[in-house]
């Protein structure tokens, strides 16, 4: 399962986060969007934890709680969708 992780401190680290959600279960993969010219952080990530009772046991979890001084956004990563051609929540860009 795919989980939006939002409001991310530019100071966090793909380690850290990956730590923070290990908690909860396995974690395949945790990519930290980075600017291309800064190298920093945008300020949100997608975690993929393959056990679905673990990635929402996460997400339940860790919504809200603070990390760096900022109050994490974690959602499931599905419903960020967007269709940008219509306008409305439906699917993903690329």
């Amino acid at each position: 399962m795919e989980i939006y992780v939002g409001n991310v401190h530019k100071n966090v680290t793909k380690e850290a986060l990956q730590t923070k959600f290990e908690k909860f279960g396995q974690v395949a993969s945790v990519k930290l969007k980075k600017d291309l010219f800064t190298g920093q952080n945008k300020g949100y990530a997608f975690v993929m934890m393959p056990v679905q009772s673990e990635a929402e046991a996460a997400i339940k979890a860790l919504n809200g709680k603070k990390m760096e001084g900022r109050e994490l956004k974690v959602t499931d990563g599905r419903s960020q969708d967007y269709d940008w051609n219509k306008g409305k929540k439906k699917g993903k860009p690329f």
